[in-house]
């Protein structure tokens, strides 16, 4: 790629390359930054889609595996349906686009980036909105207001614009701003508790940190942009809205002086059906034309009755105070099988989530261009048809499950343990049993409760709030809201959804539906929403005070361990035949990673232990001088061959089998015979010499209250003759992997429950 125009933003090249690519869309060209390069393609519909009220725009967001030269998994080898992070990449660029094009917009819009060449330090998600408004803004398209995105890291108590891979890996902040010249359009933000203050500065360097690019998409603006066109603009006939308007709004107003949600939509459906029957009578076989601009004026009184009501008299749709939050409940172990249940209410808005625990096998492995490849916390968010009363076919998860599922997930991330304290893989499913206003923060709050129900030792309770904002059509007066619930949110100007701890924010996202958020509205949410969830908090905490000391009865328990990598091959076996058998004795679940950590998993605590047995003395090293218990395997005239260990077999010659003389080995033990042995030593060629004569006087020693005199070992380490050149079997990387000292081997591990 040869750019035409180029920039510099945090120290990177970033450039536009068009003209010579894509010759039928409207607008076509790739856009990199460093070496990731998206390439994007706009067009638009010559005709207004008709029997609509919306704004039909299409966000699509491609990835190509061979961007990360990746050949796709399983048995079809291209890609299919989009990726979560693709889903959340695409819903990203859609939001601070949607409310920058003109009101009334009906022709179908697509935008889809394609994402074809990834470098690791510079994200293709941050790249793709930056591209996707320049190719807009360039093209015949009608959108005359570009936006630019900048991901913001802290480090040190330092910003960094655009971190690289090892910089957000160090990094407290993962933010992500979006803005015009004037105004914030999106934050999307992951934290580690960062603080209210620090927050806001961060978005205001977002914001600062937009400019050059914006500058850059000016530039190819000015040299390369087309003429836009003049698209039909749908409006509604004044004569018929006049008429809707003396009709309607008495019964509207009538309507919006119920409180209640459930009376309010029952009343409104009611009046919806009386002004159709009027107007069916006055229109005749005409109202079928009417009827989407009827409705269209029906939604445009409404919400100039709840903005005129928060801006002008100051009061909100259901009476409370704009910093007022709804009645709030809080329970847990609503379900007696599960590993953790949680339920929160706040007003009408209900959420139950509940945790299930895994052994780390079970974690979800990823397919896609990101540097993620594994989880092991998932988060789903389900949002049935009958939280808002009504009647669907149930289907998989659209992208706003996908999208808030991600919220909640990420509010939670930072405060979950880690795999070494906690060695479980942790799933939460939220689902939204009633629907009025925030669901996904509700789900936040929930989850907290579900996972403090499991016993898992989260730093601290999370919790969640959206706040709301009302403001003129010149954005003059603006009046922000505490724990928005449906109708403000519909009506209203602004979702701003804070998730955090007593010790500060661990997720923020805002979208907006006008062009952009001042410093006052940012500073005002943020701050307010700290209040709203410190109240939260005491709540939930009264409910739950602190994860359970222990998981569930029904929960796995898991016991890990460690042991030497090279010891790993024992413990499979030959074709996993080691493995499986243990399994196969003790139902339980094992895995092992390459460094040699084992993780056991039981519902039966005592198979779990006997499994934890069993691999310790596959991987034991055998001690000259110590006592074991061993079964004898093979009978000689000149002694008894006993395996002390698995796979340990070691020769007692007929000499060492009792204190007295032995005539014959029969006459002493037998196949199968479990006897104590001390081992004598290891030989040059790793044989074992036993003594069951030595172990017959240490114990008699040990009864009389003398010390047993210590063996003394001949060891040789060498490795045996036979197995000098015998190729060794790669069980995955070894390279920086503990090695233990034979010479210094310590003790087994005992288990950790």
């Amino acid at each position: 790629m040869k750019p035409i125009l180029k920039t510099e933003v945090a120290g990177r090249s970033m450039g536009i390359e068009l003209g010579s690519i894509g010759y039928l869309s409207d607008c076509a060209l790739f856009m990199n930054y460093g070496d990731t390069i998206v390439l994007t393609n706009v067009n638009m519909s010559e005709e207004p889609r008709d029997g609509i009220d919306f704004f039909p725009l299409m966000v699509d967001y491609e990835e190509r595996l061979y961007a990360v030269g990746k050949i796709p998994g399983g048995f079809i080898k291209r890609e299919g349906r989009p990726t979560e992070n693709a889903i959340l990449a695409a819903r990203a660029t859609d939001r601070p686009l949607r409310p920058l094009f003109p009101k009334g917009l009906r022709n179908d819009v697509q935008v889809v980036n394609t994402v074809v060449s990834v470098e690791a330090d510079n994200l293709p998600e941050i790249l793709a909105i930056n591209s996707a408004s320049t190719a807009l803004y360039i093209s015949s398209i009608p959108f005359t207001n570009p936006v630019a995105a900048v991901s913001v890291g802290l480090i040190d108590g330092n910003f960094i614009c655009n971190p690289t891979s090892k910089e957000r890996e160090e990094s407290l902040l993962d933010l992500t701003v979006c803005a015009t010249r004037e105004r914030v359009m999106m934050i999307e933000a992951g934290a580690k508790e960062v603080d209210e203050e620090t927050m806001i500065q961060a978005i205001a360097y977002g914001f600062e940190q937009c400019q050059p690019i914006l500058d850059l998409q000016e530039e190819a603006r000015q040299k390369f942009g087309k003429e836009k066109k003049q698209v039909e603009i749908h409006k509604i006939d004044a004569e018929l809205e006049a008429k809707v308007r003396e009709f309607a709004g008495d019964l509207i107003r009538g309507v919006y002086g119920k409180t209640i949600k459930t009376e309010r939509n029952q009343e409104m459906e009611e009046a919806k059906e009386t002004i159709a029957e009027h107007f069916k009578q006055v229109y005749g076989d005409e109202f079928a034309s009417k009827k989407s601009d009827i409705a269209e004026v029906i939604y445009q009184m409404q919400k100039e009755l709840v903005r005129d009501l928060a801006i002008n008299e100051h009061k909100r749709v259901d009476g409370r105070a704009f910093d007022e939050i709804r009645e709030l409940k809080a329970d847990v172990t609503i379900l007696p099988r599960t590993h953790g249940s949680g339920l929160f209410s706040r007003g009408q808005t209900q959420v139950m989530t509940v945790a299930t625990l895994g052994s780390i096998g079970e974690i979800q492995k990823l397919d896609g261009i990101s540097e993620e490849i594994s989880k092991r916390y998932i988060h789903h968010y389900n949002f049935p048809s009958y939280s808002v009363g009504e009647v669907r076919p149930m289907r998989g998860p659209g992208r706003r499950e996908i999208g808030h599922g991600a919220l909640a997930e990420r509010a939670l991330e930072p405060l979950i343990p880690a795999e070494t304290e906690f060695p479980y893989t942790i799933r939460l499913v939220s689902e939204v049993l009633s629907s009025n206003g925030s669901t996904s923060q509700a789900s936040v709050c929930a989850s907290t409760l579900a996972l403090m129900d499991a016993g898992v030792p989260i730093k601290r309770p999370c919790a969640g709030i959206a706040m709301g904002l009302f403001t003129t059509d010149d954005l003059s007066r603006e009046e922000v809201v505490t724990d928005i619930q449906g109708v403000e949110d519909f009506f209203g100007d602004m979702d701003f959804k804070v998730a955090g701890t007593s010790q500060g924010i661990t997720s923020i996202q805002v979208d907006t539906k006008i062009s952009g958020l001042s410093e006052h509205v940012i500073r005002t949410a943020i701050t307010d929403a700290k209040a709203a969830r410190m109240k939260i908090l005491s709540v939930m905490q009264g409910a739950i005070a602190s994860p359970r000391e222990d998981v569930s009865e029904y929960a796995p328990k898991i016991i890990t361990m460690k042991i030497d990598p090279d010891k790993i091959r024992d413990v499979i076996g030959s074709g996993g035949k080691t493995i499986n058998k243990i399994i196969a004795d003790t139902g339980v679940k094992i895995d092992i990673d390459d460094d040699g950590s084992v993780f056991i998993a039981g519902t039966d605590l005592a198979m779990a232990k006997e499994a934890y047995k069993i691999i310790d003395a596959i991987t034991r090293e055998v001690e000259p001088g110590e006592v074991y218990l061993g079964k004898v395997t093979r009978l000689m005239n000149f002694g008894a061959f006993v395996e002390i260990l698995p796979n340990k077999e070691g020769l007692v010659h007929i000499s060492k089998l009792d204190k007295k003389r032995v005539e014959k080995v029969e006459d002493i033990v037998s196949v199968g015979d479990e006897i104590l042995v001390k081992v004598l030593e290891i030989d040059s060629q790793g044989r074992l010499n036993l003594s069951r004569k030595d172990a017959i006087l240490d114990a008699d020693r040990k009864e009389r209250g003398e010390e047993g005199e210590p063996a003394q070992p001949n060891v040789d380490r060498r490795p045996r003759p036979d197995r000098a050149d015998r190729p060794r079997r790669d069980f995955g990387p070894k390279e920086g992997g503990p090695r233990r000292d034979r010479e210094s081997q310590e003790a087994p591990e005992t288990p950790q429950e």
